[in-house]
């Protein structure tokens, strides 16, 4: 897949079938507009290309205390692009003066012009151009000055619910994993480096990596136990993360620490990428330090089940 972080670097192909917008997660109501662009572009031996925005448009448009948290990072977005197939993906920079585009100057300038679409494939809802005014309406309209074809994708949903980053958002901060990943079609993710925290799961007998998040937009899901799958280069390891601030032991800033089975080294500094499988149970404040270590020798033990299922699917 070709990535262009701009439109003066994008080059023209043959056949261009294209779709808008930031596609945060990529889940699985974007995967079907996704698969409907790569196999059109297939049929019309032409290539598939995104057009998407960095940073999220939210962020630029309401910078002021937004609590915008997003589900993928720029280098998370493209690997899972590639993995799907999409020939390329042009990151346009978002600002507020690209924001004042109309439309149809949008439609014309990008779409036509720079792009050079012969068919754009859409989402039945998805709106662009300058207070979000264009859709499939002026797209329709401009069909025949830009000779492209246009076709609208209808609303996609799981057991009748419409899918949405939104509604993946809202999951993950209420600790429904299940749903989550369900909606995502994937195991949700972040990755991060190892960095030296407050030492106390080693007093404890449970020492952890605490893990500094790449982007600090990115979303961690609610304070809680969790089972996870840690990558740490290709190895590729089963553990424990708490998220939270450690109640029991005073009150810390809020944290995510994994607890690695079977593993006893130093790899601070190193990169760790978390893949959230489940929700365990949510941190809970314990009368002593002694009802904590039983509460995580349990949650080891749980854990242990856990393990064994993730390893024979």
């Amino acid at each position: 897949m070709k990535v262009y972080h701009s439109l003066e670097e994008y080059q023209k192909g043959k056949n261009t079938v294209a779709t808008i917008g930031t596609f945060d997660g990529v889940h699985i109501g974007h995967r079907v507009i996704l698969q409907k662009l790569i196999d059109t572009a297939k049929a019309m031996d032409g290539e598939s290309v995104l057009i998407s925005f960095h940073p999220h448009p939210r962020l630029v448009l309401f910078p002021e205390n937004n609590p915008l948290r997003l589900l993928q990072t720029i280098e998370e977005k493209i690997r899972i692009l590639e993995k799907i197939g999409l020939d390329k993906l042009l990151l346009i920079p978002f600002t507020r003066e690209f924001s004042r585009i109309p439309s149809k100057a949008f439609i014309r300038d990008i779409l036509i012009d720079t792009v050079g679409i012969k068919k754009i494939v859409i989402g039945y809802d998805h709106r662009f151009g300058k207070n979000r005014t264009g859709g499939i309406e002026e797209l329709n309209e401009l069909k025949f000055e830009g000779k492209y074809q246009v076709e609208e994708i209808p609303a996609q949903s799981i057991d009748d619910a419409k899918v949405s980053s939104t509604k993946i958002r809202l999951a993950l901060k209420e600790g429904d994993i299940e749903a989550a990943n369900r909606y995502l079609g994937y195991s949700y993710t972040f990755a991060g480096e190892v960095i030296h925290g407050e030492k106390q799961g080693r007093k404890l007998g449970f020492p952890t990596a605490n893990i500094n998040p790449d982007d600090p937009r990115k979303l961690i899901p609610c304070n809680g136990i969790y089972f996870v799958r840690v990558f740490l280069g290709n190895e590729i390891h089963f553990g424990l993360m708490n998220v939270g601030h450690k109640p029991t032991m005073g009150e810390f800033d809020r944290s995510q620490e994994v607890w690695i089975y079977d593993f006893d080294r130093d790899i601070y500094g190193k990169t760790l990428r978390v893949e959230i499988l489940e929700y365990m149970r949510p941190e809970l404040k314990f009368d002593s330090l002694e009802a904590l270590i039983g509460a995580m020798n349990q949650d080891k033990a749980n854990g242990e089940l856990l393990k064994k299922k993730y390893q024979e699917s």
